[in-house]
C-alpha cells in the first residue's frame, strides 16, 4: 500500500511539472523582426517590442518568453526621437571580444526621425550574476528633414580584415553601410554621402532590414522588398545580392546591381503567409538557417516566426518551402 501511495504521489508531481512547463512553453510565437543568437545550449531569440521581446529555446521549436531587454526606455532614445513610446524595432544581436552586442532602433512609424542603439552583456543567462545590459546609447541618427536616409534596422558586419561594419536602412535613400570603431560603440569617419548597398530604385523605394552574411568568398546581402506591418495587405519578400567585398557593389545572379533594382527572390508569401521577410541567418551546428517573420493567413494577419534551413545552390541560398 505505501509503495503505491509513493508511486501515485510521484507520477502526479511529474504529471504536475510537465504540465507547467507545457504552459511556459510554446511553438507558434509572436515575433517581429526576429535576431537569434546560441549561447551554450541554449537560444535567444529578440524582437521587435516594449524594450525588445526576448525568448529562449533548446531546441529552436519550444519558445519560453523572457523579461525585456529594457524594462525602462533609454532617456537618450526619449530625448532623441519624439513620440517614442518605448516600442523598441528590429534587434541585432551578435558577439565580439567576450561580449554580447545588442544594436536597436527607435523611430515612429513613417519618419525618418529615428536612432540606433547599442547595448552590451557578459552573458544572455539571466541565471548568471553577470548578467546585465549596459547601454552605451546611440550610435547614429537620422533626423527628417536633413538626411535622406533612416536610421533603423541594424546589422553588423565584419569585413574579411575584422573592420566592424553597420549596414542600415528603410525607404527614403535605401540601404546604408558605415564604419564602426574598434569597440563597435561609434560611427567611424563622415556622415556625409553615406554609401547605398541597396535600393529600388524608385520614389517609394520600398526595402528595408539588410542582413550581411558571410559564406565563402562572397558577402550576400538579404534584404526585404515590399511592405510590411499591414496584415493581409503585407507583401513582404527576401532577396539577396552578393559581393566580394563587404561595400559592394552587391549583384543578384543575373548580375544587376541591388541599388539599381536587383535582387535575386528568396522566398514570398503564398496562401498561408501574406508576406514573409526581415531576416536574420545563423549558421547551427554547420547548417544554415533563415530566420524570419511572417503574416499568418489563418490568424488574420499575425506576425509569426518562421524558421527554415537555408541550403545553396550555384552559390546562392535557397530556402526550404513555407
Amino acid at each position: 500500500m505505501l509503495n503505491k501511495l509513493i508511486k501515485f504521489l510521484l507520477l502526479t508531481t511529474i504529471c504536475s511539472v510537465n504540465s507547467s512547463m507545457s504552459q511556459d512553453l510554446r511553438r507558434d510565437i509572436r515575433a517581429h523582426d526576429p535576431a537569434i543568437i546560441k549561447k551554450g545550449n541554449s537560444y535567444y531569440l529578440y524582437c521587435t517590442g516594449k524594450g525588445i521581446k526576448v525568448w529562449s529555446s533548446v531546441d529552436r521549436v519550444n519558445w519560453k518568453s523572457e523579461p525585456s531587454v529594457f524594462s525602462v526606455s533609454p532617456q537618450w532614445a526619449v530625448d532623441a526621437v519624439p513620440g517614442f513610446d518605448g516600442f523598441i524595432w528590429a534587434p541585432d544581436i551578435s558577439f565580439f571580444n567576450g561580449k554580447y552586442y545588442l544594436y536597436y532602433s527607435v523611430s515612429t512609424f513613417g519618419k525618418n526621425t529615428s536612432a540606433i542603439g547599442v547595448a552590451t552583456n557578459l552573458t544572455l543567462d539571466r541565471s548568471d550574476l553577470t548578467y546585465k545590459w549596459i547601454d552605451h546609447g546611440m550610435v547614429i541618427q537620422s533626423i527628417a528633414g536633413m538626411t535622406n536616409w533612416n536610421a533603423i534596422d541594424p546589422n553588423i558586419i565584419t569585413d574579411s580584415d575584422g573592420t566592424p561594419y553597420l549596414s542600415f536602412g528603410s525607404f527614403w535613400d535605401g540601404l546604408k553601410l558605415v564604419k564602426l570603431s574598434a569597440n563597435r560603440l561609434k560611427v567611424e569617419g563622415s556622415l556625409l554621402n553615406l554609401p547605398t548597398i541597396a535600393s529600388r530604385g524608385n520614389r517609394i523605394n520600398a526595402i528595408e532590414a539588410p542582413f550581411i552574411f558571410k559564406k565563402g568568398r562572397y558577402f550576400y546581402l538579404f534584404a526585404s522588398i515590399g511592405f510590411c506591418c499591414r496584415g493581409k495587405e503585407s507583401t513582404y519578400k527576401i532577396i539577396v545580392g552578393r559581393a566580394e567585398k563587404v561595400s559592394g557593389p552587391f549583384l543578384d545572379d543575373k548580375g544587376k546591381s541591388l541599388t539599381a533594382g536587383g535582387g535575386r527572390l528568396v522566398l514570398q508569401g503564398n496562401k498561408d503567409w501574406y508576406g514573409v521577410g526581415h531576416n536574420a541567418v545563423a549558421n547551427f551546428n554547420r547548417k544554415d538557417y533563415l530566420i524570419f517573420h511572417g503574416y499568418s493567413a489563418s490568424e488574420n494577419g499575425a506576425p509569426k516566426l518562421l524558421i527554415r534551413t537555408l541550403r545553396w545552390r550555384s552559390g546562392w541560398p535557397v530556402s526550404s518551402a513555407l
